[in-house]
């Protein structure tokens, strides 16, 4: 479905670890291509667990995001199709850990993944969406991914201290505007892990909407049983069990997504 139009790309961030970020990555991806858009997954978390996910094999990386910020690599020769239609997936290693080090001594160290990712080099993939799944911190890594991104997609967990942790990622989101990226701008906030029948949860997303407003997806992913077992099959959970909570949820975020982009595009639905 891709057209003369650069894709769209998203930066699905949030320092906090175990917050559902890789799980949004490929779910969200899977539910894309699910729509007839063609998805680009750029992992660029050392633990590698978007590549795991989508079944890429660690014998198979044989190109790693690694070599495509710190070497140069063509971003055609590091991406790698899955076995999903309509995803492609430019993976990475545990070779990326040593990557903040790498970098502090190369003068465009935090722009290095805009240029891999410039109009030029994504031009011949024919994508409509690249999403970037960035590691739990605010590395080097993840503000390469905010300067290389049209927008940011934040998930938060359902607990107690969620929105504590979100101050740090806006203040760094701010700092990114003002210096390197004025464009960058929040796609939205994706409540995850939720227990609608848990008070606390509840407290959490109306503490997140009075917080945050129109910033917080109306969607919502549940706790469920179904997107935990997903990875260790290597399938999206759209994949594994379409008719599951956690898959309606991801595929309701990408129709939710695509509403957003139509009505800020001016976009009718018969258009």
């Amino acid at each position: 479905m891709s057209d003369a139009q650069s894709p769209r790309v998203i930066a699905i961030s949030n320092q906090k670890g175990g917050v559902g970020k890789t799980t949004t990555t490929i779910n969200l991806a899977a539910a894309l291509a699910r729509e007839g858009f063609s998805t680009l997954v750029v992992d660029i978390d050392p633990q590698g667990n978007a590549s795991t996910g989508l079944g890429v094999d660690p014998d198979a990386r044989k190109l790693t995001t690694y070599d495509l910020i710190l070497d140069g690599a063509a971003l055609s020769d590091v991406v790698v199709p899955t076995e999903f239609d309509g995803i492609l997936i430019a993976p990475a290693t545990t070779d990326l850990s040593s990557a903040d080090i790498e970098l502090v001594a190369n003068e465009r160290r935090s722009h290095l993944l805009r240029d891999a990712l410039s109009g030029e080099m994504l031009g011949g993939l024919g994508l409509d969406y690249v999403l970037i799944d960035c590691p739990p911190s605010l590395n080097l890594l993840t503000v390469n991914a905010m300067i290389a991104a049209d927008s940011i997609l934040i998930p938060l967990q359902s607990e107690f201290f969620a929105l504590e942790g979100l101050s740090q990622l806006m203040l760094t989101i701010r700092e990114v505007r003002q210096n390197a990226n004025p464009e960058l701008r929040i796609e939205g906030v994706l409540l995850t892990m939720h227990d609608q029948r848990n008070k606390l949860a509840q407290q959490v997303e109306s503490d997140a909407r009075q917080t945050l407003g129109d910033l917080v997806f109306d969607t919502i992913v549940p706790r469920n049983v179904r997107v935990s077992e997903a990875p260790s099959y290597a399938v999206p959970v759209i994949d594994y069990d379409p008719k599951s909570k956690g898959s309606l949820a991801y595929q309701a975020l990408a129709m939710e997504l695509l509403a957003r982009y139509r009505q800020a595009s001016g976009i009718t639905e018969e258009a």
